[in-house]
C-alpha cells in the first residue's frame, strides 16, 4: 500500500514478461553467478529513450570519454558549474586498526569547462574475474586539484558502492555531483564474498561513520579543506548493497522475524535464496558482530548517525529491515529503484523503502521495466569489462529496457536535484520534484512533497 501521505501518485508499467536472467542476490549477481545455473542472457527489447545495442556485441575500449550531452539531456543532468577534483584519502583507524581508503571528488579551482582525462587505477575484488592487476575506469576528474573556496561551503555526499564493487564504478555520476557543488566522499568497502555479507552488514555503516570523522578533520583550521565543507548538511547515498548502507545509516534498523518467514516460504531452488544465505542462521554471528550478548528478538539498536541528514538509496537492499525497521527513517529521501530489477527486487528493496519510511518529505522514482546497474558508468569507460563473461559483461553493459545513456541521465537529473534541494535550499531544483515537476517518459515519481 502506497503511504497515504501522497501527493502525487503517477502508476508505472510493471513488465509481466518472463527473462533468462536469474536473481543471484545484491551486486551480487556478480558475487555469486559462478553459483548460479549457466543461462543465456535474452537480448535487449526495444530501448526506452533511444537503441540499445544487442546484449551480444562486447564494448570496444575508447580513447577518450565522450563529453558532449544528448539533445534530451535534462537541465540537471548536465554538468555543472564547477570544475572537479579527485583525491585518495585515508580515513581515521577504526577499531582493531582496520584500513579505509576513502575516495573523494569535490568542486576545484579552474573553468566548469576544462574536463581533464582521469585515469582511475582500480583493484577488482572478483578473485576468479579473468583480470590482473589494478584496471583502469576513464573518467573526468583533475587529481589533486585544489578546493575551490570562495563559493562554499559546500554540503557532502558519502557514496557507498555495491557489494565487492568500486566507488569508480560510478564515476560518472560521483563528478557530477561534484560539478553542482557538493564534496562527496566514497568509502572503499572491503569484500568480496556474498556470503560474508553478515559481517559486511555492520562494517558499512561504520565506514561511513568513520569518513565523516575523516570530513570532520579536513575542515578543521590549518587542513586541506577547511573553511569548504558545510558538516551540517550530509547525505549518504548508495547503490544496491549501498543502498541498504545509506538505509541503515539514515535510521532503518534489523527486524529478522519478518525476513526469516519469507525466506522459510521459499523453495530450495528459488533463486531469491540468495538473498538469504549470508544470514539465515547466522544471527548469534551477527548479534556479536554487533557487540550484542542475545539474539534481539525485535527490532535490534539502530546503525544510525545524527550527522546524516538525507539519504538516497538506489536500487537498495530493505529486506533485513521489514516494515517496522524501515519506520524508524524519518530524515528525508528519495529512493531510485527499477521495477524488473534482478539483483534487488523491486518488492524487495526499493518499493517497501519509500512505502514504510517514516519520512514526511520522501519520493519514489521508479523506472519503467530496468534492471540493476543504469546507476554504474558506461562501459565505454570501463574497457576492461570486455574480458568478462559474456553474462556478467552484458549485464553490466546493458539493460533490457533502457538505453543506459538516458537512464544514467536521469538518474542524474533526479538524484542531484535531491541533492541540491535538501542539502542547499536550492529552489529551482526543489520545484522540479513537486508532484507536477518530473514528466519523463518511462518513469513513475510519487512523492510527499507539496
Amino acid at each position: 500500500m502506497m503511504n497515504t501521505n501522497d501527493t502525487s501518485k503517477k502508476e508505472w508499467p510493471v513488465p509481466s514478461r518472463k527473462r533468462a536472467l536469474p536473481f543471484c542476490g545484491v551486486a551480487i549477481v556478480l558475487a555469486l553467478t559462478a553459483a548460479c545455473d549457466t543461462v543465456e542472457p535474452s537480448p535487449p527489447t526495444a530501448a526506452i529513450d533511444g537503441g540499445a545495442p544487442e546484449a551480444s556485441t562486447p564494448p570496444v575500449p575508447p580513447t577518450s570519454v565522450a563529453t558532449a550531452a544528448r539533445p534530451d539531456t535534462p537541465p540537471y543532468a548536465v554538468r555543472g558549474p564547477f570544475a572537479v577534483g579527485y583525491q585518495r584519502l585515508e580515513a581515521p583507524a577504526g577499531a582493531g586498526g582496520r584500513p579505509l581508503l576513502v575516495k573523494a571528488w569535490y568542486p576545484a579551482t579552474g573553468p566548469a569547462e576544462a574536463k581533464p582525462a582521469m585515469d582511475y587505477q582500480v583493484g577488482l575484488k572478483r578473485a576468479e574475474w579473468p583480470t590482473t592487476g589494478p584496471v583502469t575506469i576513464r573518467g573526468q576528474a583533475a587529481e589533486g586539484a585544489p578546493i575551490e573556496r570562495s563559493k562554499g561551503p559546500y554540503p557532502v555526499v558519502v557514496f557507498s558502492h555495491g557489494y565487492s564493487m568500486n566507488p569508480e564504478w560510478y564515476s560518472a555520476l560521483l563528478e557530477h555531483y561534484a560539478s553542482w557543488g557538493v564534496v562527496v566522499v566514497a568509502p572503499e568497502h572491503a569484500e568480496s564474498d556474498w556470503l560474508l555479507a553478515g559481517d559486511a552488514s555492520f562494517d558499512r555503516p561504520s565506514d561511513v561513520k568513520r569518513t565523516l570523522d575523516l570530513v570532520t578533520e579536513l575542515s578543521a583550521s590549518g587542513r586541506a579543506f577547511a573553511g569548504a565543507i558545510d558538516t551540517k548538511n550530509v547525505a549518504v547515498a548508495g547503490h544496491s548493497y549501498g543502498g541498504y548502507t545509506a538505509l541503515a545509516i539514515g535510521g532503518a534498523r534489523f527486524d529478522l522475524a519478518p525476513f526469516t518467514a519469507r525466506c522459510a516460504g521459499l523453495t530450495a531452488d528459488d533463486p531469491k535464496a540468495f538473498f538469504c544465505a549470508p544470514f539465515i542462521g547466522k544471527e548469534k554471528e551477527m548479534a556479536t558482530k554487533a557487540g550484542l550478548s542475545t539474539v534481539p528478538t525485535g527490532l535490534w539498536p539502530t546503525q544510525s548517525d545524527p550527522r546524516v541528514t538525507a539519504i538516497l538509496p538506489m536500487m537498495g537492499d530493505a529486506y533485513l529491515f521489514g516494515q517496522a525497521g524501515l519506520a524508524s527513517v524519518t530524515v528525508p529521501m528519495m529512493v531510485i529503484g527499477g521495477t524488473d530489477d534482478d539483483a534487488t527486487p523491486w518488492e524487495w528493496g526499493s518499493k517497501p523503502s519509500y512505502d514504510y519510511a517514516s519520512s514526511t518529505q520522501k519520493s519514489l522514482v521508479a523506472f519503467a521495466g530496468a534492471n540493476h546497474f543504469i546507476t554504474t558508468n558506461p562501459c565505454e569507460s570501463m574497457p576492461w569489462v570486455s574480458a568478462l563473461p559474456p553474462f556478467e559483461r552484458d549485464l553490466i553493459c546493458f539493460d533490457q529496457v533502457w538505453d543506459k545513456a538516458r537512464a544514467l541521465d536521469l538518474v542524474r537529473q533526479f538524484s542531484t536535484t535531491f541533492l541540491l534541494a535538501t542539502l542547499r535550499g536550492d529552489t529551482k531544483a526543489r520545484a522540479m520534484l513537486s508532484p507536477t515537476g518530473a514528466p519523463f517518459r518511462g518513469v513513475g515519481y510519487s512523492t510527499t512533497l507539496r
